[in-house]
């Protein structure tokens, strides 16, 4: 019977970015931090912001200082309630990059 790690061998390769979807228009950063921080030291929370009606739009993304702690954030907040709605929680990907010249 093989002992497992408390970090799995996923957590090496996995970003310390967090995308957190399907939010509470209401969410705060205060209260991201305060569900996060159980899992681990938090770098930054960006809450991202409607540019004409000022209103949360419904998703953030959480960077944790190590890998590990990212992993074990994901784990155990992927489907939990908040504010009546279940949380997206995964590893944020790269957005891709624009061409300048596509579509000129």
């Amino acid at each position: 019977m093989a002992m497992r790690t408390s970090a799995s061998h996923e957590d090496c390769y996995l970003s310390k970015k967090i995308y957190v979807g399907n939010l509470p228009f209401s969410a705060t950063e205060q209260e991201l931090r305060d569900l996060f921080s159980p899992h681990g030291s938090i770098d930054t929370v960006n809450v991202i912001m409607d540019r004409e009606t000022g209103r949360a739009r419904g998703f953030a993304f959480v960077e944790m200082s190590e890998a590990s702690s990212a992993g074990d954030a994901i784990r155990a907040l992927d489907g939990r309630d908040m504010g009546g709605r279940p949380l997206r929680v995964n590893e944020a990907q790269d957005k891709p990059r624009r061409d300048a010249t596509y579509g000129n």
